[in-house]
């Protein structure tokens, strides 16, 4: 069986103002996050778009089959942000074996966006379901079997948040439900499955996260995952790049963080094949983004 390799990146966060945003629009939980956009997060992600760009010659550069993004494309979930952020990360979508993605709490960011539908109208194209018997909200969960021997997995954590203080997530339970099922289907037992979401079961010590920031049936997520035989959890939200394991699954637990977040920029390269399951993670050097080899992991051995 030929190694599979793949890509997953996180938080890309990429924006570029708000032409044709109606001021009523921030008459709401979006006038704190633009006071935090423009007093601290922008600074960050300026340089978002170019490294997007650097992200595609980076996978062409490893021969990257595949891509998976954990959410996060945008800063307020407005319009404008998403059709961007759609345009940006066009190259990536063009990998051999596709581009594979789920939302993430900004991108679903208030009832309006989700409402609109803006995630679908920009992003469902990138979105399918190989088994879709098992799906109980629209593509919800969405399953790819791109190759011989992998399995992908995305549920769905991420929603709108009207408070303030909270930016926390869940996993609707017939989507749990689903997870059990469809990782005890015969098609997925003898392939390694990635299991993707935006928000991180545990910390990179192996905590729950805070519940206004984490998610919330983040144990229920973790025991359905442990139905799955050989595999890895895939998500962001936490803006460091991190592994963990933890008893309550079998599977590691790979946080990409923010790929684009000066000075936590971060990634993983997972190879899959008949050998052992390897994860290599990357970084961002200021010019162009490199793997950290003597990092490696072994996912599967």
């Amino acid at each position: 069986m030929a190694v599979t390799k793949v890509l997953h990146v996180s938080d890309l966060h990429l924006e570029d103002g708000f032409p044709g945003v109606p001021f009523s629009a921030f008459l709401n939980k979006r006038v704190v996050g633009y006071a935090n956009l423009a007093l601290r997060r922008r600074k960050v992600f300026t340089h978002a778009a170019m490294k997007v760009e650097a992200l595609a010659a980076f996978a062409k550069e490893q021969s990257v089959d595949l891509i998976v993004c954990t959410g996060d494309y945008t800063a307020l979930g407005t319009e404008p942000e998403l059709a961007y952020a759609r345009r940006v990360i066009e190259p990536l979508t063009k990998m051999p074996l596709g581009f594979f993605t789920v939302p993430g709490n900004h991108d679903l960011y208030l009832r309006d966006t989700v409402e609109a539908g803006w995630w679908d109208q920009y992003f469902g194209g990138l979105m399918k379901n190989d088994l879709p018997e098992h799906a109980v909200d629209g593509v919800w969960p969405q399953v790819w079997l791109p190759a011989d021997g992998l399995a992908i997995v995305g549920v769905n954590s991420a929603r709108a948040n009207p408070k303030p203080t909270h930016s926390s997530g869940r996993i609707r339970d017939p989507e749990i439900d689903a997870l059990i099922r469809i990782l005890d289907d015969a098609r997925l037992r003898d392939r390694f499955t990635i299991i993707a979401t935006h928000y991180a079961p545990r910390l990179a010590n192996g905590r729950r996260d805070r519940p206004a920031h984490g998610l919330e049936n983040a144990d229920a997520f973790l025991t359905a995952s442990a139905c799955a035989a050989r595999g890895v959890i895939l998500h962001g939200h936490i803006h460091w790049r991190y592994h963990v394991r933890v008893p309550e699954t079998p599977l590691s637990i790979c946080c990409a963080g923010s790929t684009t977040h000066a000075g936590r920029e971060g990634l993983w390269i997972l190879e899959v094949g008949d050998g052992p399951v390897t994860a290599t993670p990357g970084t961002w050097d200021q010019s162009r983004y490199v793997l950290e080899p003597a990092e490696a992991l072994v996912l599967d051995p």
